[in-house]
């Protein structure tokens, strides 16, 4: 049996975020899909697993029991904390780490993600709620290009947890309609990223969501 079983799917940047620390980490791991967009979240046999209904989960198999962790922040953090890498070395660190994690899952990925999620996969880009949530995504990628101006990593001197949470949905820049000359801080900084020891893509990690006959992404 393998150290770690991700339920996932390369659709989602969330579990992208857990996928990608556990590829960095050069953990014994493997996906198991969850199919998405057929409505295995809403069932109750995944609630049973998650009562958020929403991936990605972790079960931790060096647990015993097995430890079953939800929402991509703390898993992030669990990750860092078993393997001793990405993770904040001082309490300022680790404030700052926490503080970017946060704003990321309640403004950068909460409206990008939204927005992605309807215009791509639902078919209402041009909706008056989806220009909302892609004028406050827009707002969320410009105050991150910001803070990455004259720095290379978002809460450290080195990569740490707190740029793969960020990074989830922005591997997608068409998808999320980013156009990147306007915000040329983020590309750099996801180049770096991809420069990382064991960095893969979404799809190279998870397996589709979707029935094979409907994937569009």
């Amino acid at each position: 049996m393998v150290d770690f079983t991700l339920h996932c799917f390369t659709e989602s940047g969330n579990a992208y975020k857990a996928a990608l620390m556990l590829e960095l980490c050069g953990a014994d791991w493997e996906p198991h899909r969850v199919a998405f967009f057929s409505g295995e979240t809403r069932r109750p046999e995944f609630r049973d697993l998650n009562e958020m209904g929403e991936v990605p989960v972790l079960i931790d198999h060096t647990r015993r029991p097995d430890l079953v962790i939800s929402q991509s922040g703390v898993i992030l953090y669990h990750l860092g904390e078993h393997f001793g890498q990405f993770m904040p070395e001082s309490e300022d660190e680790k404030r700052e780490v926490m503080r970017w994690i946060l704003w990321d899952n309640h403004k950068l990925t909460s409206y990008s993600a939204t927005y992605r999620f309807l215009r791509i996969f639902a078919g209402k880009g041009d909706t008056p709620e989806a220009e909302f949530l892609y004028s406050r995504a827009r707002s969320a990628w410009r105050v991150l290009d910001e803070h990455l101006a004259d720095r290379d990593w978002v809460a450290a001197d080195r990569p740490t947890i707190a740029d793969f949470s960020l990074a989830g949905y922005l591997f997608w820049p068409a998808q999320i309609g980013m156009v990147t000359d306007d915000f040329p801080a983020i590309p750099r900084w996801l180049d770096r990223l991809r420069r990382l020891k064991g960095f893969k893509l979404p799809e190279d990690l998870m397996p589709s969501g979707q029935e094979q006959d409907t994937a569009t992404a």
